[in-house]
C-alpha cells in the first residue's frame, strides 16, 4: 500500500454475532487531511474509528497506517493517539501531569518532558495553566489539554470521537474553528467521527457520509451537499425539498421528470435512469425561486399556495403547498430590511429553480440501501 495515504482501509469489515457494523470498506485518507465520518447513530463511523485506533480489529479486511500494514498490533503499537467525548483526563493530577503521562510512560527525559510539554500547551493556548486540575477548567479547557496529551506524542494520525459532543453550541463552534486551525498548524492527519453535519462541514477537507455500515459518499463539503448522490445524502445533509415523479425521457441534454404533483421539470442527468422509472427529485430550499402569480412559461415552474412564512433575521422561509400533500420549502434571503416578504399566507405564486439545482434519485435504488442490515455505533 502506499505511504503516501496516513490511513487506508482496504474491503473491512467489523462484525458483531449476527450484525455487520461495517460492510466491505475501502477509504484511502492522504497525510495531512483533516477527514471526517459522518452519519447518525448506529451508522459504523465509531466501529470505523475504534478499528483505526486497533481497540477493535476487522472481521475481514486490512488497515494501514502510513503503508503499513496492522494486522492485529494493539493501540500503543499503532502511530495514533484518540480523544475521545469524555477525555479521559486523571482528575488528581494537574494539567502538566495529564500531558507529560505519556512520555514519562516511555522513559523520555525529564528535559525534554518540559520542553515538549510546554511546546504542547503554548500550541492548545493554555500556557500558564499548568498547575491546574481539570476540574478547575471550563469544558473547552479540558478538551484542550485532551487535544495537547494527545498531539505529544507526536502521532502519524490523530483519531477524535466526537470530541465536541459534551460542549455547548457557542462554545462548540468556537472549538470547530480552533479544531481546523489547530490541524493546519500541526499538519497531522486528523479522523474525526460525528453525526454533526454542520459541524464536519465547517472542519472537514472531505467527508465519508456513512449509512447501514456503508460509505455512501465521500467528498468536499461542496461536492456532498451540491451533488448528493443518493437520497439519503441529500436529506441528512442540511435541508432538502424531495419530490415525487418518472423519467419522461431526456430534453436538452438533460432529465425530463413528471411530477405527481403534475407539470414536467428538467434536472442534470447523475444517474443512468431509464424512461418510466419512478424516480425521487431533490432541490435545496435556498435555491429555489418564489414569486407572486401563475408560471409564465419558465422551466421548473410550478404554481402553488403559500402555506406559511417564517422570518429567521437573515432570511425568510415559505411553505408552498403543491397539491396532493406535497410542500415546497422555499429560503430567500432578506437583502433589504423591512421590505417584507414576497408573499403572504393564502396567496398564489410560482416557484422555479434552475436545471442545475435538482437531483434525481432512482426510487428503487433508494430502497436498496434502506433494505441493508443493521449496523452497529
Amino acid at each position: 500500500m502506499s505511504a503516501s495515504y496516513a490511513v487506508e482501509l482496504v474491503s473491512v469489515t467489523k462484525r458483531f454475532g449476527e450484525v455487520v457494523a461495517v460492510r466491505d470498506m475501502t477509504l484511502r485518507i492522504p497525510d495531512g487531511e483533516f477527514f471526517s465520518l459522518l452519519g447518525p447513530s448506529g451508522c459504523g463511523k465509531t466501529t470505523t474509528l475504534r478499528m483505526i485506533g486497533g481497540f477493535e480489529m476487522p472481521s475481514r479486511g486490512e488497515i494501514f497506517i502510513g503503508g503499513e500494514p496492522q494486522g492485529y498490533r494493539p493501540p500503543y503499537q499503532r502511530p495514533v493517539n484518540t480523544v475521545f467525548q469524555s477525555y479521559a483526563l486523571f482528575p488528581h493530577m494537574t494539567v502538566y501531569e495529564n500531558v507529560a503521562f505519556g512520555l514519562e510512560m516511555r522513559g523520555v527525559s525529564r528535559e525534554d518532558i518540559r520542553r515538549r510539554v510546554a511546546e504542547a500547551l503554548d500550541m492548545v493556548r493554555l500556557a500558564g495553566m499548568e498547575r491546574r486540575r481539570p476540574s478547575q477548567l471550563s469544558g473547552g479547557q479540558q478538551q484542550r489539554v485532551a487535544l495537547a496529551r494527545a498531539l505529544i506524542n507526536r502521532p502519524k494520525v490523530l483519531l477524535l470521537d466526537e470530541p465536541l459532543g459534551a460542549l455547548d453550541l457557542k462554545l462548540r463552534k468556537a472549538m470547530q474553528l480552533e479544531l481546523k486551525q489547530l490541524q493546519h498548524r500541526v499538519g497531522i492527519t486528523f479522523v474525526y467521527v460525528t453525526h454533526d453535519q454542520e459541524e464536519a462541514l465547517t472542519m472537514s477537507d472531505r467527508i465519508a457520509v456513512m449509512n447501514h455500515g456503508l460509505v455512501l459518499q465521500v467528498g468536499t463539503a461542496e461536492e456532498i451537499y451540491e451533488h448528493p448522490n443518493c437520497r439519503f445524502v441529500a436529506d441528512f445533509i442540511g435541508e432538502t425539498n424531495f419530490l415525487h415523479g418518472t423519467i419522461a425521457g431526456r430534453r436538452q441534454g438533460a432529465l425530463e421528470v413528471t411530477l405527481d404533483v403534475g407539470g414536467t421539470v428538467l434536472a442534470q442527468a447523475g444517474q443512468d435512469i431509464g424512461r418510466g422509472q419512478p424516480v425521487t427529485l431533490a432541490v435545496r430550499p435556498e435555491r429555489v425561486r418564489l414569486s407572486p402569480g401563475l408560471p409564465g412559461g419558465e422551466v421548473n415552474a410550478l404554481s402553488g399556495t403559500v402555506e406559511d412564512v417564517v422570518y429567521t433575521g437573515v432570511a425568510t422561509t415559505y411553505w408552498v403547498a403543491l397539491g396532493q400533500g406535497e410542500r415546497l420549502m422555499v429560503r430567500q434571503q432578506n437583502e433589504q430590511i423591512g421590505a417584507g416578504p414576497v408573499a403572504e399566507r393564502g396567496e398564489k405564486v410560482t416557484v422555479s429553480w434552475p436545471v442545475d439545482a435538482a437531483s434525481v434519485f432512482a426510487q428503487a435504488s433508494e430502497a436498496q440501501a434502506q433494505a441493508a442490515p443493521e449496523a452497529g455505533a
